[in-house]
């Protein structure tokens, strides 16, 4: 038996007001498959000089340096790829202590800025102000992929999803409403220019609520527009409303039911039906609700930027336009969209010219069926791992691809932040694993009216007390 030891105890305890003078190389502290290691090396890849277009700091000339943009074209990949899209946070993460992170003691965006210092407002204004830039470099990068051949357009699935706007239901209001916000912005803009020799109030501040208040008014002036433009095609007792926030924002009846204001995102994703890799090769942001229309502009936006159509373009019932339908054979594109029930059985009024009843014997053929629920699961998981932030560090080249900023080629302003929760991921993948290993199950999901209303409405068995299962 050992004897009990007798005396104070001793214990090391942190020292921080000792100096300490420490020798490290940045470059070292992230392994050769870092994904942030792997970025900054792609991007390094790329052609950027079109970043650099207009650059006012030039050798030989007094001024400040331009900040890399391939430094900043990394942080928004990484950052995205681990689902933030906030330049305020980006900034955020690249001067937080980076004593510990759960990823081995390395906080990468510190590593990407390296010995630099870059704010929301720069990174904020590089991905709004290079659009076309970026654009571009999307097009290159596909081009890249389908020379090598790591991309192949034999398969393309295209499906839209509603994605929430920044704009509240209270901010829609109608005409007469905004004529009395046009008077309210006015008088108050006359406020804040009228308080411009306050003394007690600095000049930035001055700046930013003169700013605000012009913001605000140009807001407002844009509502009315749209509210004149929509009013057009109304009868006088339905007025039309506008969002004083966001006037491009359109009210939708979104996935759970519920009606709110959001904008349209469709998406084609090109990859095998087998799983591995998608890639998004065509984006296109819309205040429409419906697909009904949409397979012929993704196409033209598909030949646009790979050079060639796809072999088979595959997309749901809500996609199923005749016209659509025609100009996809006329192009030789193959059409595997689901036949709509009011479609199935031809009428005397319904279209029976060649592309329309080759398009509706080839859906409801045995053989297509049986084809059909490998394919339509890698459309229906195309969303999900189109957004999943998960998904990127492990293949870096289609993240590449599918993360560049996109800009909404009819208005001309960015696409919102595309957030979608982790439950919902979840869900659908489950959803889609179940539907690929029973066909029947995934035709009855995807191509019926019934199906995507889910179990609500059903009646409960007798003697279940109300219990489905």
């Amino acid at each position: 038996m050992q004897s009990e030891q007798t005396g104070k105890p001793r214990v090391a305890h942190p020292q921080r007001k000792q100096g300490v003078i420490r020798f490290e190389m940045p470059e070292d502290t992230l392994a050769p498959s870092d994904p942030a290691r792997v970025l900054w090396d792609i991007v390094g890849t790329l052609d950027l000089a079109a970043f650099l277009a207009g650059a006012k700091a030039v050798v030989g000339v007094a001024g400040r340096a331009t900040l890399s943009p391939r430094m900043k074209l990394t942080l928004w990949l990484y950052a995205i790829s681990q689902g933030i899209g906030s330049a305020r946070e980006i900034a955020r993460l690249t001067v937080t202590d980076a004593a510990y992170t759960p990823s081995g003691g390395v906080m990468h965006p510190r590593w990407i800025v390296g010995d630099l210092e870059v704010s929301h407002h720069a990174l904020s204004a590089f991905r709004v102000g290079h659009s076309e830039a970026l654009d571009t470099l999307m097009t290159d990068v596909l081009a890249s992929l389908m020379h090598k051949g790591v991309l192949s357009l034999q398969l393309v699935a295209q499906d839209g999803m509603r994605v929430r706007a920044w704009a509240s239901a209270p901010s829609f209001r109608s005409y007469g409403s905004l004529l009395a916000c046009r008077e309210q912005a006015a008088l108050h803009l006359k406020a804040v220019l009228a308080a411009a020799d306050d003394p007690e109030t600095s000049a930035a501040q001055k700046a930013a609520r003169e700013a605000a208040a012009r913001d605000f008014q140009r807001r407002v002036e844009e509502a009315i527009t749209t509210v004149k433009d929509l009013q057009k095609g109304r009868s006088a007792d339905k007025p039309a409303r506008a969002s004083t926030t966001d006037p491009e924002a359109r009210v939708m009846k979104m996935a759970d039911g519920g009606f709110r204001p959001a904008y349209n995102v469709r998406m084609a994703t090109a990859g095998s039906e087998m799983g591995g890799p998608r890639t998004i090769i065509g984006v296109q942001v819309t205040n429409v609700g419906s697909d009904m229309g949409s397979i012929r502009p993704m196409l033209d936006e598909i030949e646009e930027r790979a050079g060639r159509l796809p072999k088979t373009l595959l997309a749901d019932a809500n996609h199923a336009a005749h016209e659509c339908i025609r100009d996809a054979a006329r192009r030789g594109v193959q059409a595997l969209v689901a036949v709509p029930d009011r479609s199935k059985d031809s009428g005397p009024n319904a279209a029976n010219d060649a592309p329309i009843v080759e398009w509706r014997n080839r859906m409801l053929s045995r053989r297509t069926c049986c084809n059909t629920p490998r394919r339509c699961s890698a459309e229906e998981r195309s969303r999900a791992d189109g957004l999943r932030p998960s998904a990127a560090p492990h293949d870096p080249l289609p993240f590449l691809t599918s993360r560049l900023p996109v800009q909404s080629n009819s208005a001309g302003r960015s696409t919102p932040t595309l957030r979608l929760a982790g439950p919902q991921i979840q869900s659908r993948e489950r959803r889609a694993q179940r539907a690929a290993s029973r066909p029947s199950s995934i035709l009855r999901h995807l191509f019926s009216r019934g199906a995507r209303r889910g179990r609500r409405g059903r009646r409960p068995r007798p003697g279940t007390g109300g219990a489905d299962r």
